[in-house]
């Protein structure tokens, strides 16, 4: 079976899918879709991962995949945030810097010095949980007037864990290419 075309890799391609829609549906300011588009595309995102492991069909292709749908999901919901005015842009400049950085690091260190393996750390994965959550609140104040308190708090969470794993992936990649080059 062409590796595309297997069930987890299916359902990431189904998280691509449906950004667009979302993005739609947050720019004409209905929220209550947007937020139900959400919650099943990250249904997709938990989805696939437990299929490809317990069916046994992990391939190359969506373990590039799967983090390409994820951060292209969470650019565009808080580019779409920070125009409508539902979060402050100084988080979406965190957000979205972020994961720049960690991209352009990746590059540097696989086109210079030949490093392949760039995985996620704790402090990454606290980081985009964190994120994750904030959008789902964020979403759930617009649609449903959910505690625009606890959201403030989850922003500057958000922002704080995320300023942290940045430096924390600076470092670790300072060190990887370092360790190379000797």
């Amino acid at each position: 079976m062409h590796a595309l075309l297997s069930l987890p890799n299916l359902l990431t391609c189904a998280r691509l899918a449906l950004t667009p829609f979302i993005v739609f549906k947050l720019m004409a300011n209905d929220c209550t879709r947007a937020f139900w588009l959400i919650l099943l595309a990250g249904s997709t995102d938990a989805a696939d991962g437990y299929i490809a492991r317990r069916i046994g069909q992990e391939t190359r292709v969506g373990a590039y995949l799967d983090p390409i749908a994820d951060k292209f999901l969470m650019t565009a919901l808080y580019l779409c945030f920070g125009i409508a005015g539902l979060a402050p842009w100084w988080l979406v400049s965190l957000v979205i810097g972020r994961d720049v950085m960690i991209l352009t690091l990746a590059g540097a260190g696989l086109f210079w010095k030949g490093v392949r393996d760039f995985p996620p750390t704790v402090w990454g994965k606290l980081s985009t949980m964190l994120q994750i959550g904030t959008s789902l609140g964020i979403i759930a104040e617009c649609a449903f007037g959910f505690n625009p308190e606890l959201i403030e708090v989850l922003i500057y969470a958000t922002a704080g864990a995320t300023i942290w794993s940045g430096f924390h992936y600076l470092n670790r990649a300072v060190r990887s290419m370092a360790s190379v080059s000797h």
